[in-house]
């Protein structure tokens, strides 16, 4: 389980760094890193798209994931939680109340929350190294992961450090559960779920980059029914 610990290691150095060092980092320098690291996502997610093996089964995962995730309010949901750990954090720690309240915390702090737990290069490639023990895909996004939680935490503290802890229980929970797949997952069905987790990787790059707000919490029930649509696909159709 290499590549979980990593990740999450990473994350926590990074947050404790970026907080640690705060405003001492140039604002240019706070400001440009999080588009470079939004682009760097974006371009893993092309990568990933590329590996595709049916566009059918994908995209009807993504339709049915953001619908299903749109009529749970499954974003808004997450919002409200975060933003009610907000007060009670600041209720507990007064000291430290106007720290993290920087504009668009929640937001921001969404978009960060899914870039590190619920992207589509960390739960590929938790599953990925739980099925094959090869932990390169998670050591290649820990390198982004350094970077960025360092220039997020200059601006929302210590709190990203934190993310650490559900990743590391999601990314565990994959890894530990890919041997239930194992007999069932084919190479066309882990390609359309690379290609399925690339798309949404594609977003949330977007969405760093202030480009587009998409509601990537919404999209995510995409990457539980992409293999199985991609199994119906070839069975009917490929």
């Amino acid at each position: 389980m290499l590549g979980p610990l990593v990740n999450s290691a990473v994350l926590i150095v990074g947050g404790i760094s970026g907080a640690a060092l705060g405003r001492r980092i140039p604002r240019r320098v706070r400001e440009a890193l999080p588009l470079t690291c939004g682009i760097i996502s974006i371009g893993v997610g092309v990568v990933l798209i590329n590996k595709v093996h049916a566009i059918p089964p994908v995209a009807l995962a993504l339709l049915a994931g953001a619908l299903i995730g749109e009529l749970l309010y499954l974003e808004r949901g997450l919002e409200l939680a975060i933003g009610w750990a907000q007060q009670r954090a600041e209720r507990i720690l007064p000291a430290d109340k106007g720290n993290p309240r920087v504009e668009g915390f929640v937001a921001r702090f969404v978009t960060i929350l899914v870039l590190f737990c619920a992207s589509g290069m960390g739960i590929f490639g938790a599953t990925h190294e739980g099925m094959t023990g090869d932990a390169d895909i998670l050591i290649a996004k820990s390198v982004l992961d350094l970077f960025t939680a360092m220039i997020f935490a200059t601006e929302l503290g210590y709190a990203v450090a934190l993310i650490a802890l559900p990743q590391i229980l999601i990314q565990s929970a994959l890894y530990f559960g890919a041997f239930l797949l194992i007999p069932l997952a084919t190479p066309s069905m882990l390609a359309d779920f690379s290609a399925c987790g690339g798309i949404v990787m594609l977003a949330t790059g977007l969405r760093v980059c202030g480009i587009k707000i998409f509601p990537i919490v919404n999209m995510l029930p995409a990457l539980v029914l992409a293999m199985p649509c991609s199994a119906l696909w070839s069975r009917f159709f490929a």
